[in-house]
């Protein structure tokens, strides 16, 4: 039977399926594959990690894999790159979930700026503000000094 796939429309995918593909590569030492782009070699391991996860549910496994590869390609947009730079690691998960249920066109990619406002948003909602504290009157600053 042959295996029909919309491209106009990528289904949604568990995102642990991206997060192991990310893992494999981290772990194969290609964790900057976001920063520096993809290699054929990147993107076999990334496919051998969904076909194993995947072996009786083909759709499922390409589906992943084309998430993933696109997830790859919309981070060289150079404000998702800078992004990248300045949060660190703490952005994989949320760039994972996000990869994983954004809307997708196999044929365009990611929306680079769709992705960033989630991304923005994600981030904006992890942040735990703080009380501001009043400031230490005269005596307590000139105690606190001496």
């Amino acid at each position: 039977m042959a295996m029909t796939f919309d491209l106009s429309d990528i289904p949604a995918v568990d995102a642990a399926d991206l997060a192991a593909a990310m893992r494999s590569l981290i772990e194969n030492g290609r964790g900057l594959v976001l920063l520096n782009g993809a290699t054929d070699a990147d993107l076999d391991t990334a496919r051998a990690v969904m076909q194993s996860r995947h072996h009786a549910e083909p759709q499922s496994a390409l589906a992943s894999f084309v998430r993933f590869r696109h997830l790859l390609e919309v981070f060289g947009a150079r404000r998702l790159k800078d992004m990248l730079l300045d949060g660190g690691h703490a952005l994989l998960a949320p760039a994972i979930a996000i990869a994983a249920s954004q809307r997708l066109n196999g044929h365009r990619g990611f929306s680079p700026q769709r992705f960033l406002i989630a991304l923005n948003e994600v981030r904006a909602a992890n942040v735990v503000t703080l009380e501001k504290r009043p400031a230490p009157s005269t005596e307590e600053a000139a105690r606190l000094a001496a």
